[in-house]
């Protein structure tokens, strides 16, 4: 099995050298979505407005390789102020109604100073 790329074109193509997912077998593997608006090239400073960008980015991905929040299984949420993870947990239930995806929350420093979170996943595809 060898991984597969996969790119939307509802998002821009990353500018460094990784792909937005990668498919391997039935398993896909989302890069960190960060809360940037594509089609306006914002960032917003409230954190709620950047992590409901961030999570709708996610879904942008996985639909372009066929797949759907539904599926996630896993989450990884890079938080960079740890006082935000209430507002993030009110979030992750909304976006993950029932049978919520595992998730790893460390707080961290990303590239961009203007960027609050990124949020990566695993998730499954039909086969």
């Amino acid at each position: 099995m060898h991984p597969i790329a996969i790119t939307s074109t509802a998002i821009p193509h990353p500018v460094m050298a990784y792909s937005q997912a990668v498919r391997v077998g039935n398993l896909l593997f989302i890069a960190g979505q960060p809360g940037i608006d594509f089609k306006s090239g914002l960032i917003s400073n409230d954190f709620e407005t950047q992590a409901r960008q961030a999570f709708t980015n996610l879904s942008i991905v996985l639909q372009a390789a066929g797949s759907s929040l539904e599926k996630v299984a896993k989450t990884t949420i890079w938080l960079v102020d740890g006082s935000n993870f209430d507002c993030l947990n009110k979030l992750y239930a909304e976006y993950f109604p029932t049978n919520p995806p595992v998730r790893s929350t460390p707080v961290v420093a990303l590239p961009k100073k203007e960027f609050q979170l990124s949020i990566e996943a695993i998730a499954t595809l039909d086969e």
